[in-house]
């Protein structure tokens, strides 16, 4: 598969103009990227944009810290997917992962999860490698996948640092088959995410989409 159909062609500043969306926008639609993914309230407009076309409309829920209540969470889900999205990339309870409540961070996960599925959505869940220890990378891929979730997704792009490969690793090691993995955040060139490929990853959240298929 030619590396744009792994791309989720992203723009998440908080900064970003409809001007910079429709860009971002029209890229996707020109270079066939998956997805376009931004921010809960551009879901409405980038969806009538992308209408008709190969490219999935997503966004992010509890994003970027993941520490809202899972009530807001769900129901910015629940209002994206009335917008017209078609994949919800929720972050984590961070602090609770880290505290080793773990049931609170499955619960929180799986009502998202359930909220998604519920109308036939795809959800990723962002558990913020570069705050975790690898095994809580471990345990934490492990949660994500018994909450049913269909990806488990390494970064937000916010924090101390993006995706890196031996996150990857431990996460598809952790996983297996039973969900998939997606790597997010610092993936610049098609070298980086090649790589990312090669360790397990089966979808790229990234900005630099056109650099990487050469177009930049």
């Amino acid at each position: 598969m030619a590396l744009n159909r792994y791309l989720d062609h992203t723009l998440l500043k908080p900064e970003a103009t409809e001007v910079q969306i429709d860009q971002v926008t029209q890229e996707a639609l020109d270079n066939h990227f998956f997805s376009v993914m931004v921010n809960p309230y551009w879901v409405k407009h980038v969806h009538a944009k992308l209408a008709g076309s190969d490219v999935a409309t997503a966004c992010v829920i509890g994003f970027p810290l993941g520490a809202n209540t899972t009530a807001i969470k769900v129901a910015e889900a629940q209002q994206a997917i009335a917008d017209g999205v078609d994949e919800l990339d929720m972050v984590i309870n961070i602090g609770e992962m880290k505290g080793g409540n773990y049931a609170a961070v499955q619960s929180d996960i799986e009502a998202v999860v359930k909220a998604g599925h519920d109308a036939g959505k795809l959800v990723k869940v962002i558990i913020e490698t570069a705050l975790l220890s690898d095994a809580e990378i471990t345990k934490a891929s492990e949660i994500v996948a018994d909450a049913k979730a269909d990806f488990v997704k390494t970064s937000t792009g916010f924090s101390t640092r993006g995706a890196a490969v031996h996150d990857v690793e431990l996460m598809k090691a952790a996983v297996g088959d039973r969900i998939k993995v997606k790597a997010s955040g610092g993936i610049h060139s098609a070298e980086e995410a090649q790589a990312m490929i090669d360790a397990g990853a089966e979808r790229l959240g990234v900005s630099a989409s056109m650099a990487i298929i050469g177009k930049a």
